[in-house]
């Protein structure tokens, strides 16, 4: 089954007189439970089309069918709605509340979701146990290493259950590793039969995922199975 459709979209700005066109024509499938790099070129368009795959964005043209909705065209309360019941985000800088603990940073989610106070707590704590970090469950940011941090993010982008995780640059900010942590992470998430999107520009960390989708000048250079899956070296714990 499909989780994720895209039919030839376009995305198009407009800056001043000139049309910039971040994506031409772009047509994806993405199974449930697939693990997906997607690789390109500084201006290639993949940030933009993780945009679009994650619901910040709508196309200019084309058809998006996301988990069996058509998302194309819905309005920005619409698309928000989408993104908390159906997509859970991982940033490369982290994108957490200096002020709050790591376990009220991965409860935020089940506020807009209509949890109640006890439900989100102990939602969050089996999320931040997953990660192996329910000991930091007080700690803020600062409190915590590069690593720690982006593991409190991927407990966030999970606490929801959502149908996708969406990883973009995930180890951009982190050592070698670390970024091997956050890899087998990803690894774990992934065997647990979770769907996981990853735009990265690293060759090293794209072959970590099942399939690499290459895009050049907005359009899908290639798109293949990737045949040496790398497996992350477990460091949990270390």
């Amino acid at each position: 089954m499909n989780i994720i459709e895209t039919r030839n979209i376009a995305k198009r700005y407009v800056m001043g007189s000139e049309v910039i066109e971040a994506l031409k024509s772009v047509t994806i499938d993405v199974k449930k439970g697939e693990y997906v790099a997607f690789m390109g070129p500084s201006g290639s368009g993949k940030s933009t089309l993780m945009n679009i795959v994650g619901c910040l964005d709508t196309p200019t043209s084309g058809s998006y069918v996301l988990n069996g909705k058509d998302v194309s065209n819905m309005t920005e309360n619409e698309l928000a709605e989408v993104r908390n019941q159906e997509i859970g985000f991982v940033f490369q800088t982290f994108n957490l509340l200096p002020r709050q603990t790591s376990l009220e940073n991965v409860a935020l989610p089940l506020i807009y979701a209509g949890y109640t106070k006890s439900q989100r707590i102990e939602k969050a704590m089996l999320a931040l146990k997953n990660v192996g970090l329910e000991n930091r469950a007080g700690h803020r940011p600062n409190e915590l290493s590069g690593g720690q941090r982006q593991r409190v993010a991927v407990a966030r982008a999970l606490v929801n259950d959502p149908s996708i995780l969406l990883a973009d640059e995930p180890t951009g900010n982190l050592d070698t590793k670390t970024s091997y942590e956050i890899m087998d992470l990803f690894d774990q998430i992934h065997s647990k039969g979770n769907t996981v999107i990853m735009v990265t520009h690293e060759e090293d960390i794209a072959e970590y995922a099942h399939r690499i989708v290459r895009l050049r000048d907005g359009l899908v250079e290639s798109d293949r199975a990737n045949e040496h899956v790398r497996k992350a070296r477990s460091f949990m714990g270390a």
